[in-house]
Parts: C-alpha cells; sequence; structure tokens
C-alpha cells in the first residue's frame, strides 16, 4: 500500500495542487447550487383532465373517468391511479414507481388517452396530458393601482405582467387569482324571443357561423397568386346591435331587439380579498431544480421593472414561503460557524497549541467546499436536508486531524523531531484513520438508497455528508501530517499520567478481571434502553412554525360565490380580535397551490381560503398551533361552515382511503368512520371526501309528448345549457382585437335567472316551430354528488384528520384499533396513503438502512483488518448508543422522527470510531510490541482514551448549536442533534470501559476456533 502521507511530507507541493483544484471546484459548486427548503421531491405524476362544460360529477365518472382509468391502468411502473370528478371536470392522477422515467411516462399516458378519444363524448373538450413538475407556488403578489379598473388590472396581469415573468429564469407558472375576464354579453329578453318565435340557440348558432374569419383559398390576378380570405368579424361590440338574425319564419330581425348588448365581463369565478379589500392577485410557481431565492429576486426585480414603466401601479407581496427558505439557509450556515468553532475550541483546550489547532482547523473548509462540486455533480441544493449533513458532519471532519494531530504531538513529546514525528505518528494511526472514515461513509451510503419518498429525503444527505467524510480522510491523510511536519515545533517531556487517567485505568483493569460481568451490565442497558422507545412518540417531521396559517372554509354545495365571499368576510371580522395577526389574504372559487393537488382539492364557488400571516415566531408569545386553536374558538358559531388548515409541510394530517365499488355500502361505512374519528382526542378538523349532495333541477324529458312535436332529447339539454350558462367556450363568436379574442356569450342575463318558472319556458326547436320546455319534459328538484373520488379505479373516500401537533405515530395506532378500520364491512378496504404512508415507508427503510450500514461497517473493517472477528468487537460499540439517544428524545420531549433517525443512523458510525482506535491499537501493542493481551489493552486505553475523548466532545461541541436552537428555528434539526449528544455520551463513556472486555472475549474464542480448526486439519499418525 502507497503510504500517502509519507509522499505528500516529502513532496508538499502535489498535495497543495489538489487541494486547490478541489476547492475552486467547490466554490465553483457552491456558487451554482439552488437553494430550496427542502429538496426537490418529485413524483412521476401524470395527469389527465377532461372537460365538459356542465356535465354532472355521475355523468362524467361513467362516461370519462372510467375509461381513462381502465386504459392507463395497463401502463408499465404505475403504482397508483386516483381521480377527482366535480361539475364539468374530469381528473385523473397517475403515480408511477419512482425509478419510471417521467418524460416516457408521459408520452405512454398521451398514447393511451388517444386510443380511447373517439369512445369519448363528442362535446368534451381536448384532452389535457401534463406531468406533475411544478413544487407549489413561491409566492403571490397583489396589483394595486389608481387608475385602472378591475377588468383592465385583470388583463395587465394576463398579459404584461404573465409575459414579463416568463422571462425570469426558473419561473414555471403564473396563475391569476381573483379579478375578471373580459367578455361581451348578449343577454337575451325572454319575452322577445317568445314574441318572434326563436330560441336562445338559434341566436347563438347564428352569430357563430356568421362572425367567422375564414381562409376561402387563392387566385390568379395579374400574373401573380393571391390569397382569398372571408371577413365577416366585428371589432366592437356596438356592431353588434344591427346584426340581422333570421327567423324561423323566414323574417329578419336586429340582434338589439332580442338582447341587451354589453362589453362586460364574465361571471367572476374566483375573487381575491386582501384584509377585506378586492385585489387582482398572481401567484408564482417555481421550476423543480431552480434556487427559489434566485427565482425570488428575479421576480421581484422583473416587477420593479414592470411597476417603473407603469406609473401608478404596485406590487404587494401577500405571501411567500421564500422568506423561510432564507431563514432556513442563513442559519444553517450560521450553524455550521458555530459548530466548527466550538469543535476548534475543544481541540485547544486539549491540546493547549495554537499550531495545532489551526492545522486541524483546516479540515473544515478543506473537506466542505470540495463538497459543494460533488453536490452540484449530482444535481442536489442546498436545502434543509443537505445543510443538516454539513452541520451534523462538522465534529465528524475534524475527527482524523484531530486524531493524527493528536498522535504527532505525542511523538514529538517523546524527543522526535516534527519531520519525524508526523512520519511515524501518521503510518502509526494511519490503518485506524481509514477504518473511522469508512465505516461512517459505509453508514452514510446505504441510507442514500432507502426506497419510497423518505428515501428521496435521505439520498441528498447521505451523499453529502458520505462525500465530505471522504474528503476528511484525504485531508486527514495527505494535508495535516505534511503542513505538521514543516509548522509544528518540538515539544517537551512527555505527559505523566494525572490520577483521572489512573483511576480509569484501574476502572478498565477492573473490568478485564471481570469481564463477563462486565458484559452482562451492559447487555441490561441494551435492552433498557429499548424498553424507552414505545414510551417516545414517533412522527414524520417535526413541527415547525412558519408563521402562516391557510384556513379553509368549506360551505354547503349549491352556495353562491357572493355568500361564500361574504362568509369568508364575516370569518375575517371575528378574526381581528387576535392580536398576533398581521394579515389575511383570502380566496374564493380558487384553491392555494401547496405542490399536492390531493391536500388542496379543486377550486369551487363554495370554497375560501384564509391565509393567516402570524408574523415572525420570535414576535409572539403563543406558537402557530396555538394560534390555530385560537381561531378555531372564535369561529365555532359559524353555523354550516366546515374548518380545516391546508398544509404543506409533511407530517401535519393523517390520510385515510376507504375504497369499495358498492357507492351506499361506502357511503353508510364513511359515516360510521367519521363518528368513529371524533371519539380520538386531541385532533383538530376531521373532514371527507364522501360526496355531499348539491341540488340540482332535473329534466326528464316525455318520450310521447317530445316525439309528437319532433324535439330530441340533445335539443332540449342544449337550449337549456345556452340559454342559462352559454355555448361551449370554443364555439362561441368571437370578437377579435389586435392582442386578443374576446368571447361573445349568448344567453339569459343573472337576473333573468333568478325567475323558477323561466326553465319551463325556454323554447326549444320542435317540427313545427319552437315549442316550451314545460310541453315536452317534467321538470323537478332534484340532487346528486357534488364529488366523485376514485381510488384505483373504485370510489373511495379519504378522510383528513389534523393532527393538531399530536404525533403521527401515536394516532395512527389509535386510528387501528377503531371498530371499522378493524372490521371494515364486505368489499371495502382501508388503504394509508399521503404522510401515513410515507411514515410507514421511513420506519421500515429505516430499518432496512440500519441492517445494511452494520453489514457495510463488517465488511469494510473485514477488509481492513483481515480478521472475521475483530470487526465484530468494533460493533459491540454500537447497542450502547442506544440508551443515551433514546434517553436524550425522551427527556427534552423530542419526538422520534425523520430528523431523530438520521442522528441514530450517525450514531452508528461515529460510535465504531472510538472502538477503532481502541482495538486497532490493542491489536498494534499485542502483535508488533509482544505485549500480552492484557497489557496491550490497557495501553490502548492509556494511549487512545485522550483522542477518543477529544474527537467525543468536539462531535458534541459541534452539535451543540443546533441542540440549543442559537440560530433561527431549529425545530427540525434539534432532534437529530439531541440523539447524537445522547448516544455519544453513553457510547464513549461505556466503550471505553466495555470494548477491552469484549475484546477479551472475541480474541479468546478467536484462538478457541483456532485451535479446534488445528486440530482438525493436524494429520493422525499411522504408527501410534
Amino acid at each position: 500500500m502507497i503510504n500517502v502521507s509519507a509522499w505528500a511530507i516529502r513532496r508538499p507541493l502535489p498535495a497543495l495542487m489538489i487541494f486547490f483544484v478541489l476547492c475552486v471546484a467547490g466554490l465553483w459548486g457552491f456558487w451554482k447550487l439552488p437553494v430550496a427548503r427542502f429538496p426537490d421531491v418529485s413524483f412521476p405524476m401524470v395527469v389527465v383532465t377532461i372537460s365538459q362544460p356542465g356535465a354532472s360529477p355521475s355523468q362524467l365518472e361513467t362516461e370519462v373517468t372510467r375509461k381513462v382509468e381502465d386504459q392507463v391502468a395497463t401502463l408499465t411502473g404505475v403504482k397508483r391511479v386516483t381521480s377527482t370528478v366535480t361539475e364539468g371536470v374530469s381528473t385523473t392522477a397517475i403515480e408511477f414507481q419512482l425509478e419510471t422515467d417521467l418524460a416516457g411516462a408521459l408520452d405512454d399516458t398521451r398514447a393511451a388517452v388517444s386510443r380511447i378519444r373517439a369512445d369519448l363524448p363528442q362535446d368534451v373538450q381536448e384532452p389535457l396530458v401534463t406531468k406533475v413538475t411544478i413544487g407549489g407556488a413561491l409566492m403571490t403578489y397583489a396589483v394595486v393601482s389608481d387608475r385602472m379598473g378591475v377588468d383592465e388590472l385583470s388583463w395587465f396581469v394576463d398579459r404584461d405582467v404573465t409575459r414579463t415573468l416568463f422571462g425570469v429564469p426558473g419561473v414555471a407558472q403564473v396563475a391569476r387569482q381573483g379579478g375578471v375576464d373580459r367578455m361581451v354579453r348578449i343577454d337575451l329578453d325572454p319575452d322577445a324571443l317568445q314574441a318572434f318565435g326563436t330560441t336562445a340557440g338559434a341566436v347563438n348558432a347564428q352569430l357563430a357561423r356568421s362572425q367567422v374569419e375564414r381562409p376561402s383559398g387563392k387566385s390568379e390576378v395579374g400574373g401573380g397568386q393571391q390569397v382569398l380570405r372571408t371577413i365577416a368579424t366585428v371589432t366592437t361590440a356596438r356592431d353588434l346591435d344591427n346584426f340581422a338574425i333570421t327567423l324561423p319564419d323566414g323574417r329578419a330581425v336586429r340582434l338589439g331587439t332580442l338582447a341587451r348588448i354589453s362589453d362586460s365581463t364574465a361571471d367572476p369565478t374566483q375573487v381575491a380579498l386582501l384584509d377585506g379589500k378586492p385585489v387582482v392577485a398572481f401567484s408564482v410557481s417555481r421550476t423543480r431544480g431552480s434556487s427559489e431565492l434566485d427565482v425570488a429576486g428575479g421576480v421581484k426585480a422583473a416587477l420593479d421593472t414592470l411597476a417603473k414603466k407603469n406609473p401608478g401601479m404596485r406590487f404587494q407581496l401577500v405571501t411567500s414561503t421564500v422568506g423561510e427558505t432564507e431563514r432556513s439557509y442563513h442559519s444553517s450556515m450560521e450553524m455550521l460557524v458555530e459548530g466548527a468553532l466550538l469543535a476548534l475550541l475543544v481541540v485547544w483546550l486539549f491540546l493547549r497549541d495554537f499550531r495545532a489547532t489551526w492545522i486541524s482547523a483546516l479540515a473544515l473548509p478543506l473537506s466542505i467546499v470540495p463538497t459543494f462540486a460533488v453536490m452540484y455533480w449530482f444535481g442536489f441544493s442546498l436545502n434543509m436536508i443537505t445543510l443538516l449533513a454539513l452541520s451534523v458532519v462538522v465534529g465528524i471532519l475534524v475527527d482524523d486531524a484531530i486524531v493524527e494531530i493528536e498522535n504527532i504531538v505525542r511523538h514529538l513529546r517523546m524527543g522526535k523531531t516534527p519531520l519525524e514525528a508526523a512520519r511515524e505518528a501518521a503510518d502509526e494511526i494511519g490503518i485506524a484513520v481509514i477504518a473511522t472514515s469508512f465505516t461512517l461513509a459505509a453508514v452514510f451510503v446505504p441510507v442514500a438508497f432507502m426506497p419510497g419518498i423518505a428515501g428521496k429525503f435521505f439520498r441528498e444527505f447521505g451523499w453529502t455528508a458520505a462525500t465530505a467524510v471522504l474528503f476528511s480522510l484525504l485531508v486527514a491523510r495527505l494535508l495535516t501530517p505534511m503542513i505538521a511536519a514543516y509548522q509544528l515545533k518540538s515539544h517537551g517531556d512527555e505527559e505523566k499520567e494525572g490520577p483521572l487517567m489512573r483511576r480509569y485505568l484501574g476502572l478498565v483493569d477492573a473490568a478485564l478481571r471481570h469481564r463477563w460481568i462486565t458484559l452482562g451490565i451492559s447487555t441490561l442497558f441494551f435492552v433498557a434502553s429499548l424498553a424507552l422507545v414505545p414510551l417516545i412518540p414517533t412522527t414524520f417531521i417535526p413541527f415547525t412554525d412558519i408563521g402562516r396559517s391557510n384556513l379553509q372554509l368549506e360551505l354547503p354545495p349549491g352556495t353562491r360565490l357572493d355568500d361564500t365571499t361574504r362568509i369568508a368576510e364575516q370569518a375575517r371580522a371575528k378574526l381581528r380580535a387576535i392580536s398576533e395577526l398581521k394579515q389575511v389574504y383570502t380566496t374564493v372559487g380558487s384553491v392555494l397551490d401547496v405542490g399536492d393537488p390531493n391536500k388542496t382539492g379543486v377550486g369551487e364557488p363554495r370554497k375560501a381560503t384564509l391565509v393567516l400571516d402570524w408574523g415572525n415566531a420570535r414576535d409572539r408569545d403563543r406558537d402557530q398551533k396555538q394560534l390555530e386553536r385560537a381561531v378555531r374558538t372564535q369561529l365555532g358559531d359559524l353555523p354550516g361552515v366546515r374548518l380545516s388548515y391546508i398544509s404543506n409541510e409533511p407530517g401535519e394530517n393523517l390520510m385515510l382511503v376507504l375504497a369499495g365499488d358498492d357507492p351506499q355500502r361506502l357511503q353508510d361505512a364513511s359515516i360510521t368512520l367519521e363518528r368513529e374519528l371524533h371519539t380520538i382526542k386531541g385532533l383538530g378538523s376531521i373532514s371527507s371526501s364522501a360526496s355531499l349532495l348539491r341540488p340540482e333541477i332535473e329534466i326528464r324529458p316525455d318520450p310521447q309528448r317530445a316525439a309528437d312535436l319532433g324535439v330530441s332529447t340533445a335539443d332540449i339539454a342544449e337550449a337549456a345549457r345556452i340559454a342559462t350558462s352559454g355555448d361551449y367556450t370554443q364555439r362561441l363568436a368571437k370578437l377579435n382585437l389586435p392582442e386578443r379574442q374576446v368571447p361573445i356569450r349568448v344567453g339569459f342575463s343573472e337576473d333573468t335567472l333568478h325567475d323558477p318558472a323561466l326553465i319551463g319556458q325556454l323554447r326549444v326547436p320542435g317540427r313545427n316551430g319552437p315549442v316550451p320546455l314545460a310541453a315536452v319534459a317534467d321538470i323537478s328538484p332534484g340532487s346528486g354528488p357534488s364529488v366523485i373520488s376514485r381510488y384505483q379505479r373504485q370510489r373511495n373516500v379519504t378522510f383528513t384528520a389534523e393532527l393538531n401537533g399530536r404525533p403521527l405515530g401515536d394516532v395512527m395506532k389509535e386510528v387501528q384499533q377503531l371498530g371499522t378500520v378493524k372490521n371494515p364491512p364486505p368489499g371495502l378496504s382501508f388503504i394509508n396513503t399521503g404522510d401515513a404512508e410515507v411514515f410507514v415507508e421511513l420506519f421500515t427503510g429505516f430499518v432496512v438502512a440500519m441492517i445494511a450500514g452494520i453489514a457495510c461497517i463488517y465488511m469494510v473493517l473485514l477488509l481492513l483488518f483481515n480478521h472475521a472477528l475483530q470487526p465484530l468487537t468494533i460493533l459491540t460499540a454500537v447497542p450502547l448508543c442506544a440508551g443515551g439517544a433514546f434517553g436524550a428524545l425522551l427527556l427534552t420531549h423530542n419526538l422520534l422522527s425523520l430528523p431523530a433517525l438520521i442522528g441514530l443512523l450517525m450514531l452508528i458510525g461515529i460510535a465504531t470510531k472510538n472502538s477503532i482506535l481502541l482495538v486497532d491499537y490493542a491489536v498494534m501493542a499485542e502483535d508488533g510490541q509482544g505485549m500480552t493481551q492484557h497489557d496491550a489493552l490497557v495501553d490502548a486505553c492509556r494511549k487512545r482514551a485522550r483522542p477518543v475523548l477529544m474527537t467525543t466532545i468536539a462531535m458534541g461541541a459541534g452539535m451543540l448549536p443546533i441542540a440549543l436552537g442559537l440560530s433561527g428555528d431549529s425545530s427540525f434539526r434539534r432532534p437529530m442533534a439531541v440523539a447524537v449528544i445522547g448516544g455519544l455520551i453513553t457510547s464513549t463513556l461505556l466503550s471505553l470501559v466495555v470494548i477491552p472486555a469484549a475484546y477479551t472475549v472475541v480474541d479468546d474464542l478467536g484462538g478457541w476456533m483456532r485451535a479446534k480448526l488445528h486440530r482438525k486439519t493436524t494429520p493422525v499418525d499411522a504408527s501410534v
């Protein structure tokens, strides 16, 4: 094996050049790395959206949704198919396996939908097949202007703002909220239609056929070719007044005689309010892989430029997730620096040598900076997970350098020159340093291959941490000995053993003499540690106070947009009593984009969302959960309103799907289960997607009367649809303007539709002229489902329960004990989805990663030590960290969550580091210096106890700022730091005594096995 340390000491310039190149690459990678709050966990999901305006959910389910589901379910790699059917829209989401190529899945889905296009109703709009690549709205701005009306502001957002922001790198979508759409309205007079004997459909059809611009071929004129074009479109709404409408009897009448024509706006479908004032707003979403900070900065600069070009125009930021990302980024960087300084302080306190301290300090930047280049190469970002990985390895990164420097200093105190001390000390400690770094890497790398969504989070953590550790090994073997050889000075005499060391060695001697008692006590300690696990609540990700709550108000089906807006304003007025509330942004009829359509659903006039801004957590006494409970108290008396919170934070809600083919049995079971869920204490709002019935007016044609009058069912449906809501958009006539087309809608005004008798008076075309609708059909009130949810091609009901601060694991245990869940009705089944599904994947993946990590550690140690049993001695330290980790989590009231599991996985590698230092020297002393087993172990404890304590305290000091939360909101990082510090304490203190005892047992076992094998292989003398 090449002694790289000796080579670097002999030739320092190549080693320096290697790290110069690595640092330049790392700085370039750091500059290019995007900044985000969480990793871009992209789901390979394709969404098929098919619209048929006015169609009922039941009709769409039968004619569209089931056909789409049956076709796409056969595609390769499909994990699940879910559908949501609302009035006029069928949305089917196809989620593929995580390893599926999204581009190929998108092409396959388009081909599948194309194959059934001919089987779908003729009047459905063209199916829209899209991939889900947007990670939720990044920010929302309100547009304020004293010079423009609502219609002008709406068009300004649709045209100027959208056009400008799409020029900003990383912007994926700009969606307007609130405002209106321009439309030419032709409000027909029912009395005039009856008097002239025509119908709304006839007027609409004539207008659509006449108001067109079509190519008409070409001609040869004067030896040249010219294109023929027929132009029959108007440029102003006023021109339509004199448009001639042909009546059934052959006469003609002016359109202005039949209707009131106005250049106006379409009926509003959404409303946006800022502190009660109507606004036109827009949200901006970023593409995956882009930097949230860069996109936010680019959007702000673009809007500033746009505001300067349009005097009097202001853009007011109303919601943003960028602040959370920025705070997380800066606090992580601060923790990185704080942890590094504390770790170096520990080095100086032990060595009391400034030269040795700054040589150790070099290991930090020279390990972290090149890691940025690898992160950029892997496509990672600077997010909470990767920065957490760098924060937790701060103490580890100086470990190898500490061990090298401490050993060099010890050799200097023997009277050697710095050059001799560096060469010999590096050679002596080389195997131990390599083994400790590779065992840590062996723990982190399997973590990067964990399955499921949780594995997506762990992937960036595992590779980032493993890369930094390997770079720290390169620093320790190349630079640290080389710089020490040329910078350290000779030291005085070798330090004498203090009273603390003598007492420790006496304890080691006693443990060696009573090794079985020592191992028995350590075994009991491990068993007691496992008994603490059921006492620790479990969840996915700890609660984080982001200073913003998304409150959703849901009213009964059929509620009008104006009524929903009024109720939302009543709710906002009631919330004024909460002093911490800074601002309220309200959207009605649309949904917030949090990146997960399962959490937000679809926009409906009966739904409103209030974005409650609580400000910075440090500026208030109550946390977000307490404030959300106060909101529930304030709004508890709102009649007929269902309250719930929409969260983009994982681990906030429990989702449970009840699926089956029998709609009535499904409905009955959902009612029972919802009642049972309310018996679980501590939960917030509990909602289900069980179809609420919406009021309908059912028109049932009488076949005999319709046949006698020559009226078809299709004519009845079309006449009613055009008169009440207008024709399909693609069929409407258009008003051509220089920059856009404005649809011309023919129908009755909203005021006219308030008359309940109007439906029966509608005219439908018959054989001998228009006849009243009531003459050919029975009209009666009815009801139908407002929303139909489907899961894996079955009707389903999705239950969503707000955890309200309760641990997800505890709530899942209580849900499993509910009667309906334990014994579901025949034909029905329960499925964990959402955070509950990820939660199960997380803990399953953790067990797999832990076993794989231990196996990898064993293989690495086997290769390095070339001994089958010595790795078992080293791994004895792993169970010793469990008591400290679980005990620290329990005492500090931290949950067993994703970051805590990261800490436990880290401890597997960290615990083996201390064991390696002891075992490596014991083997060296026993084989190389001829010591007895007992003396070799005592000498190993004497020589390696200090570096073990130094590395442990340095690691603990590096974690201390995270555990104490000295910078920003550390709620996510704290459980990990607490688990690591607790595990470090017990594993270090116990391993210094238990590992020597375990070594003797394993070594004696190896000797016994060798003796047995030797006797079996020794040939027997035939003469005996």
